[in-house]
């Protein structure tokens, strides 16, 4: 099985931006629920469709399939949830791993929220001076939930 194991930070500041180019992701959902989600994502020029587990601590299963990008974009325009997530994703290299910091836009604008995957859940981390307060297992942060409930109505 996939498993992914994964923490979430919010980021501090803006020491992270000169340290990657971004690419923009559009996503949503066509199913959530039932300890399980159905995921629809453009990244950049490549579609994908993943399915992801209920959350156990800091892991899920995950199951990841490049699709074709016309079929992404028209599952994202007829069948997935609204709002759609938008952002753009950082890849930044950091010692031992590489952290995505995930600037959101539309409803979620202004939040900014740095993931890094995890070989072990009992990983040590050494965290950037960019990383801020962990909130992992605050179900408010989930790409999910900012469907459901955009960081613009908090």
């Amino acid at each position: 099985m996939a498993v992914e194991i994964e923490r979430k930070f919010l980021v501090n500041g803006d020491g992270w931006r000169s340290l990657a180019v971004g690419v923009v992701y559009r996503q949503g959902y066509l199913a959530s629920g039932q300890g399980c989600t159905v995921r629809v994502r453009v990244a950049g020029e490549q579609g994908y469709l993943t399915i992801k587990g209920a959350t156990q601590g800091i892991s899920r299963a995950e199951y990841e399939y490049a699709i074709p990008v016309t079929d992404a974009n028209e599952l994202l325009d007829t069948l997935c949830q609204r709002p759609l997530v938008e952002k753009t994703r950082y890849r930044i290299p950091w010692r031992t791993v590489v952290w995505e910091v995930d600037e959101f836009a539309g409803e979620n604008q202004g939040l900014v929220v740095a993931e890094v995957e995890l070989t072990d859940a009992a990983q040590i981390l050494e965290l950037p001076d960019w990383i801020g307060e962990e909130v992992s297992h605050d179900p408010r942060y989930y790409n999910v939930n900012l469907v459901k409930h955009p960081f613009s109505c908090w």
